[in-house]
């Protein structure tokens, strides 16, 4: 009997293929805090990291991790990154769809799609968090709390807003070139308005 040679093999074929995805993810390392716990001998330290993680096409996740040692912290933290994982539609491929805004606790970023060569021009939670993302034009501004925990959540609070013209387009019952026609005669409005 002719084997499927694009059956899985009894090997391991679904875990390769998710082993195959994650190492094409990339992660960085935003903040690696020193915790201190005081019990009855004196002060048990830990370690606590904040970690975001994504694929360079528009999938993005962060995660926290708490641990006696930083690459346990780091490992933890990854791990739940990898497991809370959004997709972010992207223009192009290289920036947002529209300008966003967002919000936690006492942290409140604006983001803005930019044109061709912006690059990216971030603080360093929200920078982490684009890169790892695979945006390459973007302008991003943080007001109100400077902590990074604060920062990339509500970062991620802002992108999950995020829509593409197809996505409005469906639920509006609507074609996508009426949806993008529209933001050209307002940019041609605006224009004319100056």
């Amino acid at each position: 009997m002719a084997r499927n040679p694009n059956a899985p093999s009894g090997r391991g074929g679904r875990g390769r293929q998710q082993r195959d995805q994650e190492s094409d993810l990339i992660d960085k390392l935003v903040q690696i805090n020193r915790v201190a716990k005081v019990v009855k001998g004196g002060r048990r330290f830990s370690f606590a990291a904040l970690v975001v993680v994504g694929d360079g096409k528009g999938r993005v996740g962060f995660g926290t991790g708490k641990a006696r040692e930083v690459p346990e912290a780091i490992r933890k933290a990854t791990d739940q990154a990898k497991r809370t994982m959004i997709r972010v539609p992207l223009r192009e491929g290289r920036t947002l769809h529209h300008d966003l805004q967002g919000r936690f606790g006492a942290g409140k970023v604006v983001v803005r799609a930019a044109p061709p060569g912006t690059g990216i021009i971030a603080g360093g939670p929200m920078r982490a968090v684009f890169e790892t993302m695979g945006v390459q034009d973007v302008v991003a501004k943080s007001i109100g709390s400077q902590n990074s925990q604060n920062m990339v959540k509500a970062t991620f609070d802002a992108l999950t807003r995020s829509e593409s013209p197809r996505m409005v387009a469906s639920r509006r019952s609507k074609k996508v070139g009426e949806i993008v026609s529209r933001r050209g005669g307002a940019a041609a409005a605006a224009g004319a308005r100056e």
